[in-house]
């Protein structure tokens, strides 16, 4: 049977906004909207929060998380993912699937999680996916802060960039911008390969991870959601607009 292996990369000392993680956010951390929320998918082997900071270890222990302490030198936090997996689970299989859950997504719910996942349980062949939300207002399609990305007419993921793209000369939501939404999912193989694999060009350039994957040939999906708010927190700023609609999310209340 192949594994599911969801990990929540986190640590103190994220460049834009420093001690995020434990920010409080309608008065519980940010980092514990992000496991609560992972934690309400049902079909995980394995739920990980992954850091090297003892503040995020002894929240998570605190309250009962599985905690995996990882290296201090990761730049990447995929590459947190793939050390903190091969802590935590004795035996992976290639095929397996590992889940990076972003731990500044406190709007993730089970769907958004099953639309990563499902595609790679039913094609054998696949190898990841991402996550894609729609943006409909400019403020979003213009914020840096914000990672977009291009795919295909098959919905492989073409590039990711923190500039506005698809160009248009004046924007609307009927150009079909998408930014990313922070949860990618694996085949253990291909996250392997991506730690293994030097930093590309466009990576550096751009910032964004995944250009590694483009850079060097390879795929990933475009797995869609209809829009909905969903707002990552990337800044200070982003606090208050997570709070403006968390209260009225379906899932407030129920962790």
């Amino acid at each position: 049977m192949t594994k599911i292996i969801g990990v929540v990369p986190a640590r103190m000392a994220a460049s834009r906004f420093p001690g995020k993680p434990l920010h409080p956010i309608c008065g519980r951390p940010l980092l514990e909207h992000c496991v609560e929320r992972a934690r309400l998918y049902e079909r995980w082997d394995y739920l990980i929060l992954a850091t090297c900071d003892a503040e995020i270890r002894d929240f998570g222990e605190d309250r009962g998380y599985q905690v995996m302490m990882t290296s201090d030198r990761h730049t990447r936090a995929l590459d947190r993912v793939a050390e903190a997996a091969t802590l935590a689970v004795s035996e992976i299989d290639d095929q397996d699937i590992v889940v990076c859950v972003q731990g500044d997504e406190p709007l993730l719910g089970p769907d958004v999680l099953e639309a990563v996942i499902d595609p790679l349980l039913q094609e054998q062949e696949l190898r990841g996916a991402i996550l894609g939300v729609p943006i409909i207002d400019e403020e979003t399609f213009l914020n840096p802060d914000i990672v977009k990305l291009v795919h295909d007419i098959k919905g492989n993921v073409l590039y990711t960039s923190r500039a506005p793209i698809p160009y248009a000369k004046t924007f609307s939501a009927d150009i079909g911008a998408i930014r990313i939404g922070g949860i990618f999912s694996f085949r253990w193989e291909f996250l392997k390969w991506f730690t293994n694999t030097p930093e590309s060009p466009l990576e550096i350039t751009e910032s964004c991870d995944s250009n590694r994957f483009y850079d060097y040939g390879h795929q990933q999906r475009l797995a869609a959601i209809p829009y909905r708010p969903y707002v990552s927190v990337d800044s200070p700023e982003d606090v208050g607009r997570v709070e403006a609609v968390m209260k009225s999310d379906p899932l407030w209340g129920k962790y």
